[in-house]
């Protein structure tokens, strides 16, 4: 194993001879894709891309030799092309980034057991050991270090555009199956690699804005694969990404049409905390189909005006609003003109809102309330009555127009309220 590496004092010192470069060279790039492989299951199984992890792995213990050797900057070094390749591959099958990082790490160390052994052997005195060894794990930290920072964004550059290009063709069918009266299942199911006779989840999920490195698509793909494991759909979501930050989904629920909404929403909110994902209700067959997707468009169209913007919102809960949320300035008159002095954006309101609110849905019951809110039974109806005094009339009086008013404050927030009382 040959390669000479800065020490201390300007010196350097080369290990071993020239002439053993190559065959050990070949052993330890061996012994390193073998140990990588055997760590990481993942990476098992397809022979073509074993073959271009393994020269993956020698061109990065090669280059890495070079560095040692010749103290080449490391802001010169771009990534092996095998290495970006090995990348590609993986995004390609849909293999997680986390696997690729973690290969790197692993091979990491098993090359340093490797110079470690080596260093050793050598049986240099103690200062120079000492100083090569500080080299020697300082310049293969930032070795890995910028390599890996290229190939993931390789990596999720190819994830994007795999995504795109790969789902083309699907997008256009899914537009005929939205579009058109008459389906062929025959020819749609196929087409699609997904099963129309049964119930849907419709799903769209989104990312506020662009992203660095093109990874964009990638992470909306995993989430909805996330939110369809937790969900136990019994096959593959079918994924229409829309652009680079926004995708369509259908979740396969088979035989069953329940949707725990709770466990959907923590499961969402304890995932990637920049994604944003709205469902429509379940609907069976092609006009399931439809319907479900309709109204996860709908949602979202509700969601992208909301502040702050929900994380995860579903039809069910918000349907009177998301079907009156197609002009948002005439929603925000008719708030106003229910809640009167009440739509103000303060901290006062918020809680009088959240009062009234729970009340109603308590059927106007105090101590029901109050323990909702984990408040005295005097406090909720000082709120009541305060709230009453703000309003102009009974809350009881104006029930189901109050309820949606306050619906659509708790979902659009500061978009619906007034900045100061009128």
């Amino acid at each position: 194993m040959t390669y000479t590496c800065g020490a201390s004092r300007g010196r350097k010192t080369t290990v071993r001879g020239r002439g053993e470069r190559r065959v050990t060279l070949s052993k330890v790039s061996r012994d390193i894709a073998e140990y990588v492989i055997a760590e990481i299951p993942e990476l098992r199984g397809d022979a073509t891309v074993i073959k271009i992890l393994q020269a993956s792995i020698a061109e990065n213990v090669a280059t890495l030799l070079h560095v040692f050797e010749n103290d080449m900057p490391l802001d010169r070094i771009e990534g092996p092309a095998a290495a970006l390749e090995y990348a590609r591959r993986l995004a390609q099958r849909g293999i997680p980034l986390s696997a690729m990082v973690r290969a790197y790490r692993i091979g990491h160390w098993r090359f340093l057991q490797w110079c470690l052994d080596e260093l050793n052997r050598q049986d240099a005195d103690e200062d120079l050991a000492t100083a090569t060894n500080r080299r020697m794990l300082q310049v293969s930290f930032g070795y890995i270090e910028r390599v890996t920072e290229h190939v993931i964004v390789v990596y999720q550059q190819e994830r994007d555009h795999w995504l795109l290009s790969q789902t083309a063709a699907r997008a256009a069918r899914v537009r005929d199956i939205l579009t058109e009266k008459d389906v062929d299942l025959n020819w749609a199911e196929p087409a699609l690699g997904y099963r129309l006779l049964q119930h849907h989840l419709g799903l769209v999920a989104w990312l506020p804005t662009l992203t660095g490195g093109g990874e964009g698509l990638a992470r909306l793909h995993r989430i909805t694969n996330e939110i369809a494991q937790e969900l136990g759909c019994p096959a593959r979501p079918l994924f229409v990404p829309r652009d680079a930050i926004l995708s369509w989904a259908w979740l396969p629920l088979g035989s069953h049409s329940d949707v725990s909404w709770k466990q959907l929403s923590n499961m969402v909110e304890h995932s990637d905390p920049s994604v944003h994902v709205c469902a429509g209700c379940v609907g069976y067959g092609v006009e399931g189909f439809r319907s479900t997707h309709r109204q996860a468009v709908r949602t979202q169209e509700l969601a992208v005006v909301a502040n702050p913007a929900p994380q995860f919102t579903d039809f069910s809960h918000v349907g009177p609003i998301a079907l009156m949320a197609t002009n948002v300035g005439d929603m925000r008159a008719w708030v106003w003109g229910v809640l009167g002095p009440l739509a103000v954006d303060d901290e006062n309101s918020a809680r009088l809102r959240e009062t009234v609110q729970i009340f109603l849905g308590a059927g106007c019951s105090y101590t029901a309330t109050a323990s909702a809110q984990i408040l005295h039974k005097n406090t909720v109806q000082y709120r009541i009555r305060k709230a009453e005094e703000i309003l102009g009339y009974s809350v009881q009086q104006g029930h189901t127009d109050l309820e949606v008013a306050l619906l659509a404050v708790e979902y659009l927030g500061s978009t619906l309220l007034r900045v100061s009382p009128a």
